[in-house]
């Protein structure tokens, strides 16, 4: 699997997620198998490139290559300029959101709004690709399968962005009027990597080693990209790379490795962030990691009481260590998909 001059070493990716796959969220997810995380989306609009939270959003400090940042906005000049603003600050891939389905996104006809203007999303296609191509920046593409079920066009945008020199095109399965909710189809995906030469990577619902090989096999999409089923469950990317390396499951990670793990993770976001910030934005993390554990939502509702670092800290290791006396591995993974879309809502431009 290539992204221009770039080899992976496997075909699982980490979903851009505002307000989530920031830079310690981004790392755990590699170290755990993912072969390429994009960043969270950076908006293009001048006013706010240097603003403190598109700096944290663009930090790629210490983090393994190749660096994908994903930019939005609506102006094509301004796309260009944001695409060049973060090259020179590091980025090797950059992405185009067509994704994103958040209404105040949306409503500034950002994101998947995009798709309702073909010759406007061409525009800001043409125009980044322009601007990445003396840098040898790969430009790539995410979207839907169009902004309603009546009017399905990820096909036709995704020739003409091909055609114009996108290097991959991602595609979730569904339309922006569907958000994250029913079930995320695949035949879109199927048909669009039917018709294209460059790599198409499949988006949507995929939670599970069984259900990655199966999209897979449907779709012949090149690549997987995960994004909510990773939330507080980031080594699903080594369960789905063995699975399909050797067709076996890997038993779920001892309570002692998650204990170790999320501590990690909360450092590394303390340090991102600060601590009056760091301690409130974990929490969701902290949530995710718990919710399907023994007295996990009672220590959640208990944990979201601390407003302190240190006291954050110690209350997650006291209770891994209680789990710990009675349990040895995490339970099979409980995945409560919905609850998670509270952190995309948190999208903005």
């Amino acid at each position: 699997m290539h992204i221009g001059p770039f080899a992976l070493a496997n075909p699982l990716f980490v979903a851009p997620m505002a307000g989530v796959t920031d830079r310690p969220f981004r790392q755990l997810c590699k170290k755990l198998g993912a072969a390429y995380a994009v960043s969270e989306m950076v908006t293009s609009r001048p006013d706010l490139l240097r603003s403190l939270k598109t700096s944290r959003r663009a930090n790629h400090e210490g983090e393994s290559g190749p660096i994908a940042v994903q930019i939005a906005g609506t102006e094509a000049q301004m796309m260009a300029d944001a695409a060049r603003f973060n090259i020179d600050r590091g980025a090797q891939i950059i992405d185009i959101n067509m994704g994103c389905p958040a209404k105040k996104v949306c409503n500034k006809w950002a994101g998947s709004a995009l798709m309702q203007d073909e010759t406007l999303a061409l525009e800001i296609v043409s125009a980044v690709v322009a601007a990445c191509a003396p840098h040898q920046v790969p430009v790539t593409l995410k979207m839907r399968t169009g902004w309603c079920q009546s009017n399905k066009n990820a096909l036709s945008l995704a020739r003409a962005a091909e055609s114009a020199g996108v290097q991959m095109v991602t595609i979730h399965g569904r339309s922006r009027e569907q958000g994250y909710g029913g079930h995320a189809e695949y035949d879109t995906i199927a048909e669009v990597k039917a018709a294209l030469r460059i790599p198409v990577v499949a988006n949507g619902d995929i939670d599970t080693p069984q259900k990655a090989r199966d999209v897979l096999r449907y779709t012949g999409a090149d690549a997987l990209m995960i994004g909510r089923a990773a939330q507080g469950n980031p080594w699903i990317f080594r369960e789905i790379a063995h699975f399909l390396a050797h067709g076996t499951e890997l038993a779920p990670p001892l309570v002692s490795e998650v204990k170790k793990m999320l501590l990690a993770h909360l450092q590394d976001h303390y340090t991102l962030y600060g601590a009056f910030i760091g301690v409130r934005s974990a929490r969701k993390h902290i949530g995710w990691y718990l919710r399907a554990l023994p007295q996990g939502e009672a220590f959640r509702q208990h944990m979201n009481t601390l407003d302190d670092c240190d006291a954050q800290v110690a209350a997650v290791a006291q209770f891994m260590d209680q789990l710990h006396q009675t349990m040895d591995r995490m339970p099979a993974r409980v995945r409560q998909l919905s609850a998670c879309e509270d952190a995309m809502r948190e999208a903005s431009i």
